[in-house]
């Protein structure tokens, strides 16, 4: 508690008085750009990873970035994302997984949470469409392994989820809607972007829009059909540098 109140004073002093017209404006309300789901993990930082300052991301945490499936339950994730698309008008959403997912974890071991952490075993119940996905299709994977898998394709699981809501589904239809499915390593600060094309994971660089980056052919996460495997998982030295 010491540092987080040292933290408190050394924000008062410095941060506030170098970003008195940032603070203003976003007294008068948000406009984020972004919708960033992630999981609570505390290894992550969304705004440090993208450098992006208060009131660029707008950012849904929980455990195993999970999003339950539309009418699965009346939770928080449902009534953020809804607002997120239709009161402040988001056009781009991340979800992004993690290495060393602790919920991937206890996915692939679902069965040991039941007694001692029920209400985690009911959480990642929204998940069960990866457990199932990995246990079937990725047979002869070491325990290592398979968390990686997991971590990937939970992504992929969890936009497909993410796209059953009305709202999302109708600006995907509309074209207004752009869904970006991403993965950071804690080890070393690497992120990797899923291709939906070639069904792998690249460096992002390559999923701007035209006007960031009219070079470069776009990638993007609408209405495709991934096959049951998506993940090819391609390593730092496959695909050069991240960025």
């Amino acid at each position: 508690m010491k540092k987080l109140l040292e933290g408190l004073q050394e924000f008062r002093k410095t941060y506030v008085p170098a970003h008195q017209e940032l603070l203003q404006e976003l007294s008068q309300g948000q406009k984020p750009g972004v919708m960033f789901i992630t999981c609570a993990d505390s290894r992550i930082d969304p705004n440090l990873v993208t450098q992006t300052e208060m009131g660029e991301l707008f950012i849904v945490r929980n455990a195993g970035n999970i999003i339950p499936p539309y009418g699965a339950t009346n939770g928080g994730e449902g009534a953020t994302i809804e607002y997120a698309i239709n009161a402040l008008g988001i056009e781009q959403i991340i979800v992004c997984g993690h290495s060393q997912c602790g919920a991937m974890k206890g996915l692939l071991h679902l069965n040991k949470l039941q007694e001692n952490m029920p209400l985690v075993y009911d959480w990642l119940k929204h998940a069960e469409a990866t457990r199932r996905l990995v246990r079937d299709n990725y047979p002869d994977h070491s325990d290592k392994e398979l968390l990686e898998i997991a971590v990937a394709e939970n992504v992929i699981t969890q936009i497909e989820n993410l796209k059953t809501y009305p709202s999302v589904h109708s600006k995907l239809y509309q074209g207004k809607l752009h869904i970006y499915a991403w993965i950071y390593y804690i080890e070393t600060g690497e992120v990797m972007a899923y291709d939906p094309v070639n069904h792998v994971y690249v460096p992002p660089h390559s999923q701007l829009l035209p006007d960031e980056n009219p070079d470069e052919p776009i990638q993007k996460f609408i209405r495709t059909s991934a096959p049951p495997i998506a993940c090819n998982l391609v390593t730092k030295e496959t695909v050069g540098a991240s960025y």
